[in-house]
């Protein structure tokens, strides 16, 4: 199984602001959604309930809550959701289901979530922003100690963004 994070986030480590992202940039929606679709997506409540009740088709998602057993939705068999209470618990139940998902796992937010796991993170898609956002939600400082940029693609518009891949050393 590979763990891996894919993000968006500012020069300053904003992921998000209000429950929402504080930016628009429709080529990192499609690269997160082709990039995810048919895969296991690991992510907090509060990043599950930025979907506004509806789960993202064709994934299966793991929602990690303080109270997995008060929460109620309605899956469906193309895109499954469970809760469960720790990212512990998410990586034990992804791993049985990779055969069917892929073996890439994605962790998807929110903070809390991306700073529980990053050390247990093979991968890292980062979406680097190149400005500055006011935001309540950061990523944690990626330590190039412990993994390499593997990969770069530049875009200049709409606004100024790079494509990042790193892997764990």
């Amino acid at each position: 199984m590979i763990l891996t994070h894919i993000v968006a986030c500012s020069e300053n480590n904003v992921i998000g602001s209000d429950g929402g992202l504080p930016w628009s940039l429709p080529e990192d929606m499609k690269f997160f959604r082709d990039t995810t679709k048919g895969h296991i997506m690991i992510m907090g409540r509060k990043t599950f309930a930025s979907f506004n009740g509806r789960a993202l088709p064709n994934r299966y998602h793991i929602v990690i809550t303080r109270d997995p057993k008060s929460q109620i939705f309605q899956s469906t068999e193309s895109s499954p959701v469970v809760f469960v209470s720790s990212i512990e618990e998410a990586i034990a139940h992804a791993k049985p289901l990779t055969a069917r998902w892929g073996d890439e796992v994605f962790i998807i937010g929110g903070g809390e979530i991306y700073k529980q796991s990053l050390p247990l993170t093979d991968k890292i898609y980062l979406t680097r922003i190149h400005q500055q956002f006011q935001g309540d939600t950061v990523y944690p400082e990626i330590d190039e100690k412990v993994f390499n940029l593997a990969q770069r693609r530049d875009v200049e518009t709409p606004i100024s963004f790079s494509f990042l891949t790193y892997l764990r050393k």
